[in-house]
């Protein structure tokens, strides 16, 4: 394997660590971000206030504290102190999205770019899974309706 192959696979895997679940919806958390894009986190929220019409809560939303609790004591994230001392900002895919054009950097732009291909992945991934379940449901019917067959011939 390549270096830049390995250093791509090393990106994805960091990006794909930092994707939660919550809500049910994959976020993930303004820290997390605003270190994928370079810039301090304080500066990315920031950022975002001053542009709040472009994150409708379906693009980004504040955690309760009972969430960060739940990230915490599920090792999502190591403590409460590694968020600095606020409840984060959760942004999904179409949120990160957005970040890229509010903080208008190359590497915004080229990070953003790199997870929303991850998330359209990870949908691929379940799809896919979706697809498999589905089909070993049919089987599973399929044999059960063998399985009665079978005990209906042994018992004439």
């Amino acid at each position: 394997m390549g270096k830049a192959v390995k250093e791509f696979a090393l990106i994805d895997e960091i990006i794909v660590n930092k994707i939660y679940y919550i809500r049910k919806q994959k976020i993930m958390l303004d820290r997390d971000l605003a270190e994928l894009y370079g810039v301090q986190a304080i500066r990315l929220r920031e950022q975002v206030k001053r542009n709040l019409d472009r994150f409708p809560s379906n693009f980004m939303f504040q955690l309760t504290a009972k969430e960060v609790e739940t990230m915490v004591s599920q090792n999502a994230i190591p403590s409460k102190q590694h968020l600095g001392g606020f409840l984060p900002y959760a942004f999904t895919e179409h949120g990160v999205l957005m970040l890229a054009s509010v903080l208008k950097s190359d590497q915004a732009l080229n990070v953003s770019i790199k997870v929303i291909e991850i998330f359209v992945k990870m949908r691929e991934m379940l799809s896919t899974n979706k697809d498999i379940l589905l089909q070993m449901e049919k089987i599973e019917k399929k044999l059960t309706a063998h399985d009665n067959d079978i005990q209906l011939i042994l018992k004439r």
